[in-house]
């Protein structure tokens, strides 16, 4: 028996394949640039291939103490102000799921924290903010000021509301605290959801470069992001004096181009890493965490 040909099918997946490729292609074509020459990419002979192959945009970049100091310290942020977001947002999300008979307020700080999401202060009154708090120059500046993710809890509130009254009831009746209830019971059960906020906190405080522009003095403590962003390849007469000749020479083979080609793939790389371990968790994280009826 022949086997149909379902046409609505075929369909769907070249649609999928072509937004797959489009969606790749930048990827490939920056990282094929950061292996290629200045003159090819200059030129923009750099597509699907590397042209004239080379590593010395990235010997460029890793040849810096520094660089490896920054990575140190984007890492250190992603792992307190990760955890500090995905902690808020659960201690917040569990009280603003509750019926109002059980909260009386509850509409009052959800409308709150929806405000805030939508108008801020704006970046002179933050700063003014963390300054008199004395946190300027220390990792707290990178992590506090956006330690609550208003749109994530909303994620995780949306989903606690879909958890079953009766299992609450039944945890009360075996004598469970509302503490209790929240790590035995919601948590568990939240857990694709949780993952999810986790990889979108993971994925903005990696990602974040201007807050160590405005609120980092030491170079030693600026995250990587903003490292990465300052950095060029341009050469002035006072560097030139100090360097040997083969250094300048293999310096002058960078260009803004590859050299900035390479500072964006070894960015995304960490990401890219962490993103399947959390990827099956993220599609039902989303679903689940929707708003429902």
């Amino acid at each position: 028996m022949k086997r149909r040909i379902n046409v609505p099918d075929i369909v769907i997946m070249l649609i999928i394949s072509f937004i797959t490729v489009v969606s790749l292609l930048p990827i490939l074509i920056t990282f094929n640039m950061s292996l290629s020459d200045r003159t090819s990419a200059a030129l923009g002979q750099v597509v699907f291939y590397p042209r004239n192959f080379n590593l010395i945009a990235y010997e460029h970049l890793l040849d810096d103490a520094r660089f490896f100091t920054a990575f140190g310290v984007s890492v250190r942020r992603v792992l307190l102000g990760t955890a500090l977001n995905t902690l808020f947002s659960i201690f917040m999300a569990f009280p603003l799921s509750k019926d109002r008979k059980l909260f009386p307020a509850r509409t009052v700080y959800v409308w709150f924290i929806v405000f805030n999401m939508l108008f801020h202060g704006g970046i002179v009154p933050t700063f003014m903010l963390v300054r008199n708090l004395g946190l300027l120059d220390t990792l707290w500046a990178l992590v506090l000021p956006g330690a609550v993710n208003v749109f994530n809890t909303l994620i995780l509130m949306n989903f606690f509301k879909g958890v079953p009254r009766a299992l609450e009831e039944s945890a009360i009746i075996d004598g469970a605290r509302p503490f209790r209830i929240l790590w035995r019971v919601y948590v568990p059960l939240a857990k694709a959801c949780i993952a999810t906020i986790t990889l979108f906190a993971a994925v903005n405080h990696w990602n974040a470069f201007f807050d160590g522009l405005i609120y980092m003095n030491s170079s030693s403590k600026i995250p990587l992001q903003t490292y990465i962003q300052s950095l060029t390849v341009e050469l002035s007469m006072e560097q030139m004096i100090y360097m040997d000749p083969e250094d300048i020479v293999r310096r002058m083979e960078v260009s803004n181009l590859t050299f900035n080609a390479a500072k964006v793939i070894i960015s995304i790389v960490p990401i890219i890493a962490i993103y399947p371990f959390l990827q099956r968790y993220f599609v039902t994280g989303i679903v689940l965490g929707a708003v429902k009826e």
